[in-house]
């Protein structure tokens, strides 16, 4: 009978106990769940009544599923179950605990040697408190904690909580994104909004532009309106056609394509006009004080030498200025905003300068360019743009972006900000990026190590994802470095539901498993992902020769019973071990009768074609996975990118994988299952001679995000460790970071202890003190006392 069962995710406490259990058995029983926020707490339906109480719940999926256990017993510690949330007393609750850990001592399980509803129904109770949470951190549970990690550990119980982490981040993503963008931009009119996205063509976008981006056609859509993608090309010192060219490739790769794109250089002949009338209603003056000694003055609030200059002296300057002679070259134009004003973005900023070099676009015809702060307003009134969309590093020039507009007499922009998006151990810096381009670090500016819109694709990261993510970060002012987990865990709900499932071998080691009996070759068709159809399906393999990894083959125990994922249970009979203990074969029965709940391993394996014929020989694969490149989580100004180079940044693992990635593309998201969800990056050559290159992709988890990298060493080669009671030991060989104790304080044999604890001075001094104590103790020699203990 199919059953539905509603949880809200925002219930508390939340009935963890339904949860994990529905997701255990729901290869048993059909059972639909089902995350409302609107929801009671938990609701069963079945055979068409609606059940609300946790511990009915809990009784009639395990009667669906057809669980056998001792009833009486399975409703006691139901009943335990339901009592431990409403317990209050705080020894009444240790005391609960003491008596589950002594029921623990030698069990598995609570009852008999499976897991029960029971379990669950107690593992759940456990789960939604956090003072037993904070108890069992303790360790004086240690029966109770093995037995709850254990049941932690399970797959069924990951998933479970991983759907339920996602069910509230979807409830919180929803609530922040409508509150985010609720009120809309100021002052916008429906099929009257044009925004703008502004890059420099000198360099490649990177994720810092992909929220601009993005967040100016979020806007666009939202209100009917237009995007205008503008070239800002007033430096030809930096800037190239083909930069122009990329900057729209990375925006397509984003799904971003404007209504129409431009150039500041459209405009050079206006902006020169109306510098020119700026000069002429004494709002701009032209100045030849020496660049350092101009930004002195900025800082220290002192007047230019030159501010009070007659106009037609300044209108001359210009001019002179506009030939890119000798002379004309040591002057600029300044605003003549303010000399003092606190705001130091307000203190006359230089609005024109000479550049002599030839332009992009424009070749030798100036000689003359508008600052990015008097170009931008200025541009952006011209193109009709209503809404100015900037990052708050701006927010001191907002008021002299007005100041342009209003001095000019031109019209009125609305400048919107919002937050720049850093992360840790990223560098967005263009001059910083190209360094590790120059100087070899990385194979291009599309590296899987870079945040370029080119290299964050690579890695895997879907547009969807960012744009789910950019959303929900919304108008937010906070500054802050961002950690990458929450953009790569979206992006796993993202392609989870969609990436075909694939297995791989590491080719390092790998261990055949000969099956016993007859064992025939045959091919088999199974889904490539066993949650969506529509997927498709690939061929696998069977045959009497197997091929394993070697951690899987070092793991199996004498005689254990192990899953073989996609054929059944097989028992092992033998494992033969090299001279230095790794595994050199197996052989093993099938026991395809058997119950795979009841393995504690799921192994994914793959046919060894070398060893018969098989009709789809193995593909060879290279899985590449990458750290960050940087040791520091946030460079500062004066740090000297060099000093913080990851040494090993790349690590690349070789591999066989089933037949069925042939058919892969470049550029195709899928999973290897039990090592994670990869993009193929490359494919080599064809048919048999066929080799794939796939970059694997974050999902989201520590683990997988914490950098590689080991800090850098400074101890000397020749350690002086200390003690227990501060004796030293001279000489002794440590590896780095290490730290070498005696056994007996100041006597006994060394133990290497690996610790990041700073060294400090010890109390009582390196000689340490003999404490004298009153006892009636006998006194007895220390076993760890090796010239002692061999008298004996």
């Amino acid at each position: 009978m199919a059953c539905k069962l509603t949880l809200n995710p925002g219930a508390s406490p939340f009935p963890y106990g339904p949860l994990v259990l529905a997701t255990y058995v729901k290869t048993l029983t059909k059972i639909d769940i089902q995350f409302e926020s609107s929801a009671d707490t938990v609701v069963l339906e079945h055979n068409g009544t609606q059940v609300t109480s946790v511990n009915d719940i809990i009784n009639i999926i395990g009667k669906e599923s057809n669980w056998t256990s001792d009833s009486v017993k399975a409703s006691a510690f139901l009943s335990v179950a339901e009592t431990l949330p409403s317990i209050t007393s705080f020894p009444e609750l240790v005391a609960a605990l003491d008596s589950l850990d002594d029921h623990l001592t030698l069990r598995t399980f609570l009852l008999g040697h499976d897991v029960t509803i029971a379990d669950w129904a107690v593992w759940g109770s456990l789960k939604s408190s956090t003072k037993v949470a904070g108890l069992l951190k303790n360790n004086h549970h240690p029966h109770l904690l093995r037995w709850y990690s254990h049941l932690e550990s399970f797959a069924s119980t990951q998933d479970a909580i991983a759907r339920l982490i996602e069910a509230r981040s979807n409830k919180a993503k929803a609530n922040k994104t409508a509150g985010s963008f609720a009120l809309g931009l100021p002052g916008a009119v429906h099929g009257q909004v044009v925004t703008r996205f502004p890059p420099e063509p000198s360099g490649y976008l990177h994720i810092g532009h992909a929220k601009a981006a993005m967040l100016n056609q979020y806007f666009a859509k939202m209100y009917d309106g237009k995007l205008i993608i503008r070239f800002d090309d007033t430096n030809p010192s930096k800037e190239k056609s083909e930069f122009e060219e990329t900057i729209l490739e990375d925006l397509t790769l984003l799904e971003i394509v404007g209504d129409r794109v431009t150039h500041t250089s459209d405009y050079f002949d206006q902006l020169y006009e109306l510098a020119v009338k700026l000069i002429e209603s004494g709002k701009a003056y032209a100045d030849d004080t020496e660049q350092l000694k101009m930004r002195q003055e900025r800082m220290d609030g002192i007047a230019s030498l030159r501010r009070d200059a007659p106009v037609q002296e300044n209108l001359a300057r210009f001019a002179e200025m506009k030939t890119g002679s000798t002379e004309g070259q040591r002057w600029c134009i300044r605003a003549k905003m303010s000399v003092d004003d606190p705001n130091k973005a307000l203190r006359d900023p230089v609005v024109y300068r000479c550049n002599v070099l030839p332009h992009h676009r424009t070749g030798d015809k100036w000689k003359v360019y508008p600052t990015y702060d008097f170009a931008c307003p200025v541009v952006d009134s011209l193109e009709g743009v209503t809404h100015a969309l900037r990052t708050n590093e701006y927010r001191d020039r907002n008021p002299q972006y007005q100041w342009m507009i209003d001095a000019l007499g031109m019209r009125k922009v609305n400048v919107w900000d919002f937050s720049r998006l850093n992360f840790i151990y990223t560098l967005l810096s263009k001059r910083k990026l190209r360094w590790f381009v120059d100087e070899g670090l990385v194979r291009g500016w599309d590296d899987p190590r870079f945040a370029t819109v080119r290299g964050i694709r690579r890695r895997g990261l879907t547009v969807e994802a960012l744009r789910q993510y950019m959303l929900a970060q919304g108008p937010s002012q906070a500054v802050v470095s961002l950690e990458w987990d929450s953009i790569w865990a979206i992006n796993k709900k993202v392609i989870d539901p969609v990436a075909p499932r694939f297995w791989a071998i590491e080719k390092a080691d790998a261990v055949k498993l000969t099956l016993n009996g007859s064992v025939p070759v045959e091919v088999k068709r199974n889904p490539k992902h066993k949650k969506n159809p529509d997927v498709g399906t690939k061929e696998t393999v069977y045959g009497p020769v197997i091929l394993l990894e070697q951690v899987d083959a070092l793991s199996f125990g004498n005689q254990e019973e192990i899953t073989l994922m996609d054929w059944g249970n097989a028992i092992l009979r033998s494992k033969t071990l090299s001279p230095s203990g790794a595994v050199e074969s197996l052989t093993a029965d099938l026991h395809l009768e058997g119950d795979f709940r009841k393995t504690e391993k799921k192994i994914t394996w793959l046919a060894d074609s070398a060893s018969m014929a098989s009709p789809n020989p193995l593909v060879s694969v290279t899985l590449v996975d990458y750290d960050y490149l940087i040791t520091k989580k946030k460079l500062e100004e004066d740090d000297d990118v060099a000093d913080f180079v990851t040494p090993v940044s790349e690590f690349r693992v070789e591999a066989w994988a089933d037949a069925g990635v042939k058919e892969l593309r470049v550029g195709d998201t899928m999973q290897f299952e039990r090592k994670g969800y990869f993009r193929v990056d490359a494919v080599h050559g064809t048919g048999d001679e066929m080799r794939l290159e796939f970059v694997r992709i974050p999902d989201g988890k520590a683990a997988g995000l914490a950098s590689k990298s080991a800090p850098a060493s400074t101890a000397p080669s020749k350690a002086k460790a200390k003690g227990g009671n501060g004796a030293s030991v001279s000489g002794s060989a440590t590896s780095s970071g290490e730290t070498v104790m005696l056994s007996n304080a100041s006597s006994g044999f060394a133990i290497p202890v690996s610790t990041s604890m700073y060294r400090v001075s010890r109390v009582y001094g390196e000689q340490g003190v003999d404490a004298q104590s009153d006892t009636k103790m006998y006194p007895v020699s220390s076993v760890y006392d090796s010239s002692e203990s061999g008298q004996n």
